[in-house]
């Protein structure tokens, strides 16, 4: 079955203020990042039922050479990002 993947807004400045915050260490990390970020997309894409159910309908899938979470839920044939969470940091998740 083929997945449409939105991403949400709060989700997109998720991933720019991460790329950006890259960005100004190394911009070859930030591109690693990037690809990290879309390769974690596209394993939620394949398999979208497969991560855990972390609270409510959504799921997470963490990235695998980054400390990020991936937060989504699915709908019918959609897989909607609701967040990009570091998990070291001290900050509150804006998807309500």
């Amino acid at each position: 079955m083929t997945y449409k993947v939105i991403i949400i807004e709060e989700a997109m400045a998720d991933l720019k203020e991460s790329l950006t915050w890259y960005k100004n260490i190394n911009p070859k990390l930030a591109q690693r990042f990037l690809q990290a970020f879309k390769e974690g997309i596209a394993l939620v894409r394949k398999e979208p039922l497969h991560f855990q159910i972390r609270y409510d309908d959504v799921r997470i899938m963490m990235l695998t050479t980054f400390p990020y979470l991936i937060h989504y839920s699915v709908d019918s044939k959609t897989i909607i990002v609701k967040a990009l969470y570091h998990t070291s940091r001290d900050s509150e998740l804006r998807i309500l």
